[in-house]
């Protein structure tokens, strides 16, 4: 399971707790300068909001934790906002900013989050079945004994890429009839019993179901395309965003939003035949995916995974979103008593 960083002895000001994979490839495509305004919109616990100050930059951290915000250290040139960094653009202007000069986003699950067991998103200590990044919303335990099997199936099917999601899904609910799961290790081990505890990839067998439940109750695909729009929306002419992304579901959209993005669009239609071309918004800084080298997954091996990728706004209006065509996926609604 993916993290965004791992803990360090911590940096000036006591600011940050934890070094953030590919830091220095993020900050060198980002170019913080001083005077500069920058957008963190996955705050966690402030690696780069901490990096991007010292340049003399102003920052706008984001986090939906509120446990991140909570944590953190004032800084003159910091405004902290507990939110959605899908909403990146509303809370910058209800701050006074119509424009900005960086964004990055580091996504997904925090190691901070992942090492405590009360907010249920490991397997690897007993805690509730929470999973949720913020307060708000069903919890995995509300998903997991509350939702329809063959619903539950394609979530992990789709979300987790787990080829055994309907052995999992008749393994789960045949365990809920006896009464509700309660805990990550209980869940962990009906999972493991279901598919067995082999396979070639040396993962724990719950590894792609706890990401997909994960994935499902923080609706992370859909929050990070909605945040590269709110990006394109909210970036100045010549501002830069920088993704970093721990797996090929998260890689994929904004690899497809980046590639249309910096593509020339005819916009007509038969009904208007004179087609409108769209010029691209944003200019690409990275060929391919920036991957972290030898050392630094030596040092931290949830680095492994890390793709970095980075383009440079350019000043062509922004476009709708278009979220299925840049590979969010389709997966069942659901809402806790709806079943």
């Amino acid at each position: 399971m993916e993290g965004r960083g791992t803990p360090s002895g911590g940096v000036a000001g006591g600011l940050a707790r934890h070094v953030p994979v590919l830091i220095e490839e993020a900050l060198g495509f980002l170019a913080p300068v001083a005077g500069g305004i920058f957008v963190d919109g996955t705050f966690g616990a402030g690696g780069y909001t901490s990096a991007i100050l010292k340049t003399g930059a102003s920052v706008i951290a984001i986090d939906r934790d509120p446990g991140a915000i909570a944590a953190a250290q004032s800084h003159e040139r910091l405004t902290l906002v507990e939110g959605r960094f899908s909403d990146l653009d509303e809370i910058l202007r209800a701050h006074g900013h119509e424009r900005v000069d960086g964004v990055v986003l580091d996504v997904g699950v925090s190691s901070m989050q992942l090492d405590n067991a009360e907010r249920g998103f490991s397997f690897r200590a007993e805690g509730p079945l929470d999973m949720r990044m913020g307060n708000e919303g069903p919890t995995a335990a509300d998903v997991v004994n509350g939702m329809e099997r063959s619903d539950l199936a394609r979530i992990i099917a789709v979300l987790g890429e787990e080829k055994k999601a309907r052995l999992v899904a008749a393994a789960i609910d045949r365990a809920r009839s006896g009464g509700p799961i309660g805990t990550t290790t209980e869940l962990a081990e009906i999972v493991a019993k279901a598919i067995g505890r082999g396979g070639a990839d040396k993962i724990h067998p719950a590894t792609r179901t706890f990401q997909a439940l994960r994935i499902f109750i923080n609706r992370e695909l859909d929050e990070l395309a909605e945040a590269l729009a709110a990006s394109e929306r909210i970036l100045r002419e010549g501002g830069r965003l920088v993704v970093v992304s721990f797996h090929s579901l998260e890689d994929r959209i904004v690899k497809r939003f980046l590639a249309d993005r910096s593509a020339v669009r005819p916009t007509g239609s038969r009904h208007a035949p004179e087609a409108v071309v769209a010029p691209p918004t944003f200019e690409p800084l990275t060929r391919g995916a920036v991957e972290a080298d030898e050392n630094e997954v030596r040092h931290n091996p949830r680095a492994r995974s890390a793709r970095l990728r980075a383009a440079r706004r350019t000043m062509a209006p922004w476009r709708q979103l278009d979220a299925a065509a840049i590979g969010v996926p389709s997966v069942p609604y659901f809402q806790p008593g709806s079943v």
